[in-house]
């Protein structure tokens, strides 16, 4: 076999997803080209790129998305925006992928290799850190976050049946009241004809509902999401979700639809309706939308907030690792 290093663009990575023979595991919406794309362009002044191929016989076998500041190379991408990170590499291929990444690494002159939004099923975790010690690395890792998810089954009836009598009853009582204040509609937008003005409204109900979101929302963050949200609609993956009460638009949501699972990304209210619960009930109804659309999971993503236990979410850890590269 014979291996080979190759740099790669965003247009590369995006011919290498659509193409239906690929082998590749793209495991999050947060590795995908338009993803890594869209944040390079908003965040990655001051670091170099370094998209880098593994071919194995001139197939692409591994897709390392890095970018290098400092010496310190790291995934493309930063934890606040990019729940999850990894690489993308065909099952089976993990070996000789890593071997050929650490040995560039360490020919770039780079001194640590850092890590960070690692699930436990991730590539680095499961492949990359072994091989590393294998060949004579430092490693150290450490719990970084938590991320809650939650299986899905086939029927809504069946998704209230996981939650315990007292969860169940509260998100029965809580929607009681919401009907009970006039009519209800929760509407999915996907047309990306349509998402632009879905995103002026979802902007500023996140910015309302807390003053943590809107100090987070700079003008630089807008363009970020402003930009996801163009990109991952006219893939087909973005979801947008509002709640209305008499036609008055009280929470929004935008999530993703991928890989039969739905990502919660982030939501906002309007503050004189949160004695209704809109915000919490607004996650409720994107589930229950989720169920209807036969998806299998679906992801709270990052955070320990308290409604995701609420409702059903079961925790799992994401760590961050460095590789001591010198």
């Amino acid at each position: 076999m014979s291996y080979r290093l190759v740099r790669q663009s965003f247009e590369d990575l995006a011919s290498s997803w659509k193409d239906p023979g690929h082998r590749l595991e793209w495991r999050s919406v947060f590795v995908l080209p338009y993803w890594l794309e869209a944040w390079w362009r908003v965040f990655g002044a001051g670091a170099e790129e370094h998209l880098c191929g593994v071919t194995e016989d001139e197939r692409i076998i591994g897709i390392a998305p890095l970018m290098i500041n400092d010496g310190r190379a790291s995934f493309i991408g930063s934890a606040n925006v990019c729940d999850y990170m990894d690489f993308v590499v065909e099952p089976g291929r993990e070996g000789a992928f890593f071997t050929v990444i650490l040995d560039y690494l360490k020919q770039t002159e780079v001194s640590e290799l850092y890590l960070e939004a690692l699930r436990s099923d991730s590539a680095a975790l499961t492949h990359l850190i072994d091989i590393a010690k294998t060949q004579g690395y430092t490693t150290s890792c450490s719990l970084e976050d938590v991320s809650l998810d939650l299986e899905l089954p086939p029927t809504w009836e069946g998704y209230l049946d996981t939650l315990s009598p007292k969860q169940r009853r509260e998100v029965g009582r809580k929607l009681r009241r919401l009907y009970e204040a006039g009519d209800i509609e929760y509407r999915i937008f996907e047309n990306p004809d349509s998402i632009m003005d879905t995103m002026d409204l979802f902007l500023r109900l996140l910015r309302d509902s807390r003053s943590d979101k809107a100090a987070f929302m700079t003008e630089r963050m807008e363009s970020f999401f402003n930009s996801i949200a163009e990109t991952m609609a006219e893939a087909g993956l973005l979801r947008m979700g509002v709640l209305s009460i008499h036609t008055l638009p009280v929470a929004s949501i935008m999530s993703f639809d991928y890989n039969d699972s739905i990502y919660l990304y982030n939501s906002g209210y309007d503050p004189p309706h949160g004695y209704l619960s809109v915000g919490l009930l607004s996650k409720v109804f994107s589930i229950k939308d989720s169920i209807e659309r036969g998806r299998k999971r679906y992801d709270f993503l990052k955070g320990a907030e308290e409604y995701k236990y609420r409702l059903g979410g079961r925790e799992i850890p994401i760590h961050s690792c460095r590789i001591a590269l010198k």
